[in-house]
């Protein structure tokens, strides 16, 4: 264990799978203290014991990142327990009804996928900046998407949301640049976890097809995205702010 973030306090959402487990493990390993958050509470507890047998303290609240009092007791815990967060990983997010047509989509989808994808997003940030602020500085990664740089067919509700977490986090990037607060997002594509396995892998045709859009000619790993988060969160990378970083093997060209 290098213990690159010994004692620094990062709060993960969406941790129950994917990126924010392999996040929430990785930073454990460097001696952070993590608050994890998600609605699924079983995984949850499974991934705390597992960031405690690491030898570093955890907490896990049970949240739903569109409801506004959920948002607003996470960042509260928090800070009760640790006394501030250095480090936000926004990474809550589902992926809607994918290959449908704009035409077809239904709008409780729309507002669903958009709750959870952007104004979960916002209000993460809403609670986490002004407690960087206090603390001096931090950073705060939100998790956008390939999908929020071009078009493409993973549904209209998809594509609009991570659009608009890529603009809500240049916003925000400017807003507190000056408080020592970087504030960017990432965009993976096609990353093996349990989300793309829902989207791309129960198809044989459409899992070739997705392989294909990138020109490595392969997915992605969890490791390579945490890689790229760890990173934003470092001190290397603490004149970045305000961008969108594809995690894409080449697909974005």
């Amino acid at each position: 264990m290098e213990n690159r973030f010994k004692d620094k306090v990062v709060l993960i959402t969406g941790s129950a799978s994917g990126i924010g487990e392999g996040a929430a493990l990785y930073f454990a390993k460097e001696g952070a203290k993590i608050v994890i958050a998600s609605r699924r509470i079983a995984e949850n507890e499974s991934l705390l014991k597992k960031i405690e047998s690491l030898g570093t303290e955890g907490l896990f609240v049970a949240t739903d990142v569109s409801r506004h009092e959920d948002v607003k007791s996470l960042m509260a815990a928090a800070v009760d327990r640790f006394g501030t967060i250095d480090i936000a990983l926004n990474n809550a997010g589902v992926e809607g009804t994918t290959g449908v047509k704009t035409g077809d989509y239904t709008e409780d989808e729309w507002d669903r996928v958009i709750d959870i994808n952007l104004k979960g997003v916002w209000l993460c940030m809403k609670y986490q900046a002004p407690i960087m602020v206090e603390n001096g500085g931090g950073a705060i990664i939100n998790v956008s998407s390939l999908a929020g740089l071009k078009g493409g067919r993973a549904g209209v509700a998809y594509h609009a949301s991570k659009f608009g977490v890529i603009g809500a986090t240049k916003a925000t990037a400017i807003e507190y640049a000056k408080y020592k607060v970087t504030v960017n997002a990432i965009c993976p594509a096609v990353i093996v976890t349990p989300m793309a396995e829902r989207a791309f892998f129960s198809d044989e045709k459409r899992k070739e097809q997705a392989k294909y859009m990138h020109p490595v000619g392969r997915f992605g790993t969890v490791e390579e995205v945490v890689g790229a988060i760890s990173w934003l969160a470092s001190p290397a990378g603490a004149f970045v702010t305000g961008t969108a970083i594809p995690i894409d093997g080449g697909a974005g060209c």
